[in-house]
């Protein structure tokens, strides 16, 4: 069976850190490379923080570019609090020593979907959509070549965790979202209501110690520090972890549901600005535009983590 062909558009952020792991732990997904926006930290830390994953799992070989470093129309927004200083904090992670691309991620995405052939590479967003808006932009070609973006962003019944009515990705790039959103390129939106489900528990977090490698060290260093700050806001046994599900969706659909309807984002309203709203019961005829998933099988997507930790 062919490898599905991924590029990795992200802010690490520990969580995106074992998304991408997860992603260089399964031999199913071609990583292509991965490019950089500014999100959770400004771009200096991401762009490096995403080459030190790499280096963490013996991966240095893998592309690695810079992008956008603001919102298309809006101040960066930051999340230092969450995240710490640095993106990555928790665990000791040298400096990369592996190169930075020269290219700019934007022409990156745009030169690879245009050489690959149409339909075979999915863009998977964990971070702000300014890189992806920006490419579809320069070159809307690429819009029907791509085969579909698998996004960790968005909230339903949970609402938001940066405002009352937006989730992070979405609201540091809300302009970003719409455009993607309104691109006709197939979605699959990993929102908030899934992510709250898949919570790091002690007896998760001991069953990835228990691998007792360099990499699952660093992992539980990374959340043990990631998930304080959910801990102490939601109350909650462990703290969500949001950016791996949408590499666990590629790699084991069935731990997902959902369903196909409109979603829109929400650009003219300060009170509301970068809210998914979501048209789940169908009370409009706008377009059905996302698979927007709503249940996963957190037991499952942990089995998943942990066993493919073990190869790293």
């Amino acid at each position: 069976m062919a490898r599905q062909k991924i590029i990795i558009d992200t802010d690490p952020g520990q969580d995106d850190a074992v998304a991408i792991l997860l992603a260089l732990a399964s031999p199913e997904l071609d990583l292509l490379g991965i490019t950089a926006v500014a999100g959770n930290v400004p771009l200096d830390w991401t762009q490096k923080n995403a080459r030190r994953v790499c280096e963490l799992a013996g991966r240095p070989e893998v592309l690695v570019f810079a992008g956008a470093s603001h919102p298309l129309k809006r101040p960066l927004v930051t999340a230092e609090q969450v995240h710490g200083s640095t993106g990555l904090d928790g665990p000791e992670l040298p400096e990369p020593t592996m190169p930075l691309q020269t290219l700019h991620a934007v022409d990156f995405l745009i030169e690879e979907l245009l050489r690959q052939p149409s339909c075979t590479v999915t863009l998977c967003t964990l971070g702000a959509l300014t890189n992806v808006a920006l490419a579809l932009q320069r070159a809307p070609e690429i819009a029907c070549r791509i085969q579909q973006i698998v996004l960790m962003g968005g909230g339903y019944s949970e609402g938001g965790n940066i405002t009352p009515a937006a989730e992070f990705n979405i609201y540091v790039d809300p302009h970003a979202a719409r455009i993607v959103f309104a691109s006709g390129v197939p979605l699959v939106v990993i929102p908030l209501d899934v992510t709250h489900q898949v919570l790091t528990t002690r007896k998760r977090m001991d069953a990835i110690a228990a691998i007792g490698t360099p990499v699952a060290w660093a992992t539980v260093e990374m959340l043990d520090f990631f998930e304080r700050f959910d801990v102490q806001k939601y109350g909650s046994d462990g703290g969500p972890l949001h950016d791996p599900c949408v590499i666990a969706y590629l790699l084991q659909p069935k731990l997902f549901q959902g369903r196909l309807c409109n979603v829109e984002i929400e650009t003219g309203s300060e009170l509301t600005m970068g809210m998914t709203v979501v048209d789940w019961w169908g009370v409009t005829d706008r377009p059905k535009n996302a698979m927007f998933m709503r249940v996963v099988d957190a037991d499952g997507f942990f089995r998943l983590l942990t066993d493919r930790l073990k190869t790293l």
